[in-house]
């Protein structure tokens, strides 16, 4: 058995590990990153990068589609599968080689291949052969494509959203069920693409949206494209030779039979910590099996175990989990000195089209706080109208005594340019008014931003009108 005893040890080598691994190898010299499986994060692999390869193919067949609305004709526009694919796997490659370039860059020593489990708190078992006993351990051990037993009957022909980047060509049909972010996605990404999907969900909501209206206007959206059963009750999935048949009750209750070539499952993604043994760290486990921890510190308890990134089951976006192991490495290469790390801003963008993206806090964040809500629907919008963007709404949270602004919902164009903008200013800590000294150009889709905030700014206004007034009436 080989033994070394190190500072701190990383489990896993996706984002969130090789962030907390350079920011602990700053502090400390004797750092280990331990993978059990191939380099290349999730992002690249199968998250960020190539799922945006796929959207930009079902962008060019929309627009291609959508430019008689200017008189334009382009018709027929014909999809060739195995190429789109091909790009695809091509340029996920590509990103993937630049991280796996990256990752090997780091000095053979500090990079041990293989499996690891807890054996106590501070010692790994690595494989069968290497012991790793280290003064802090950093789980950044990611997660993996949920798949619930409903699933079963459909065998082999069962798709999680992970393998969809390797398909050599397109399927004619699809069954996608999970309508948050990455059903959204792919769903409308491969009905843009030719393929024949139905989008289904049971609770009705669609993407991250927690404002009632939002939620409304996406899902009439995105309902007037393609097929969407949300909510819907699938009362069973079987197979016929290579088809697999859904059976289900719509919203009205009337039951469906439907065939497809294939079932692309993207019902969600569970944290990799069920096979690190942590029953052996003594720590406290949530209903999850994730080690309960201090999102400013990522410490796990009062130990000297810390978490990052998809592992702990908190924001599962790439810029969070850089950020958590950013914090969990630094930290871990100072266990008798753990400082609070900086946290920014949440930002989350959806990439379908109109896009979505939620900032700061959100409206189910805010419930019982007082508040206002600007608002502007972008079906008036000058520059959306223009370009025949002109879908949905933004609602803007700002605090009803102070003015500062709170958060955002939106699902409109060019969202994911509207959201960082609205982020800067959440972090700043701006007010509304300070917002709307800012510089706004025309004709541009940030007016539209600036109709909600002046909304907003309309209410503190009468507000702060109706209390100077009863104050008057008090004082006579």
């Amino acid at each position: 058995m080989n033994t070394r005893q190190v500072d701190v040890a990383v489990i896993g080598a996706g984002s969130a590990g090789l962030s907390a691994y350079r920011a602990a190898r700053q502090e400390k010299e004797n750092v280990v990153l331990i993978e059990g499986g191939a380099y290349g994060t999730t992002c690249a692999r199968v998250g960020c990068m190539p799922s945006k390869l796929l959207i930009a193919a079902a962008e060019a067949a929309h627009h291609a589609r959508e430019a008689s609305l200017f008189g334009v004709h382009a018709d027929p526009v014909r999809i060739d599968g195995r190429a789109v694919m091909k790009r695809v796997r091509s340029e996920r490659d590509r990103f993937v080689g630049f991280v796996v370039e990256s990752t090997e860059a780091i000095p053979a020593e500090d990079r041990i291949h293989g499996c690891a489990r807890f054996l106590d708190p501070h010692t790994l078992q690595v494989g069968d052969d290497i012991r790793v006993e280290a003064r802090a351990i950093v789980i950044a051990t990611g997660s993996r494509p949920q798949l619930p037993a409903l699933f079963e009957p459909a065998g082999d022909r069962v798709v999680v959203n992970d393998d969809i980047f390797s398909w050599q060509d397109l399927p004619e049909s699809a069954a996608v069920f999970g309508p948050g972010v990455i059903g959204l996605e792919l769903g409308q990404a491969l009905h843009r693409l030719g393929v024949r999907i139905r989008l289904f969900g049971r609770s009705g909501r669609v993407g991250p949206l927690t404002d009632p209206a939002l939620q409304d206007s996406a899902r009439n959206i995105f309902a007037a494209e393609f097929p969407l059963s949300t909510p819907a009750s699938v009362e069973s999935i079987s197979r016929d030779g290579d088809r697999v048949i859904v059976r289900f009750a719509d919203g009205d209750g009337d039951v469906q039979e439907e065939r497809f070539d294939c079932l692309v499952a993207a019902t969600g993604r569970i944290p990799n910590v069920d096979r690190l043994a942590l029953e052996n760290t003594g720590l406290a486990l949530d209903e999850n099996g994730v080690p309960t921890f201090d999102r400013n510190t990522m410490q796990c308890g009062d130990s000297g175990i810390f978490i990052a990134g998809d592992a702990s089951d908190d924001l599962q976006l790439l810029h969070e989990a850089s950020d958590e192991g950013r914090i969990a490495g630094a930290n871990a290469a100072h266990p008798e000195n753990i400082r609070p790390g900086k946290r920014r801003s949440m930002i989350n963008v959806v990439f379908s089209d109109p896009q979505i993206a939620l900032i700061g806090r959100t409206r189910k964040e805010l419930e019982g706080h007082d508040i206002v809500i600007g608002a502007v629907d972008f079906g008036g919008q000058g520059r959306s109208r223009v370009m025949a963007q002109n879908r949905g709404l933004l609602h803007v949270y700002a605090d009803a005594a102070t003015g500062r602004f709170l958060g955002a919902e939106m699902v409109g164009p060019r969202a994911e340019h509207l959201a960082h903008l609205l982020a800067w200013a959440h972090q700043q800590q701006l007010r509304i008014t300070d917002m709307l000294a800012m510089p706004f150009y025309h004709p541009v889709i940030e007016e539209g931003l600036r109709t909600a905030l002046q909304d907003a700014q309309r209410q503190l206004n009468e507000q702060s009108s109706n209390g100077a007034q009863e104050t008057k009436t008090a004082s006579a």
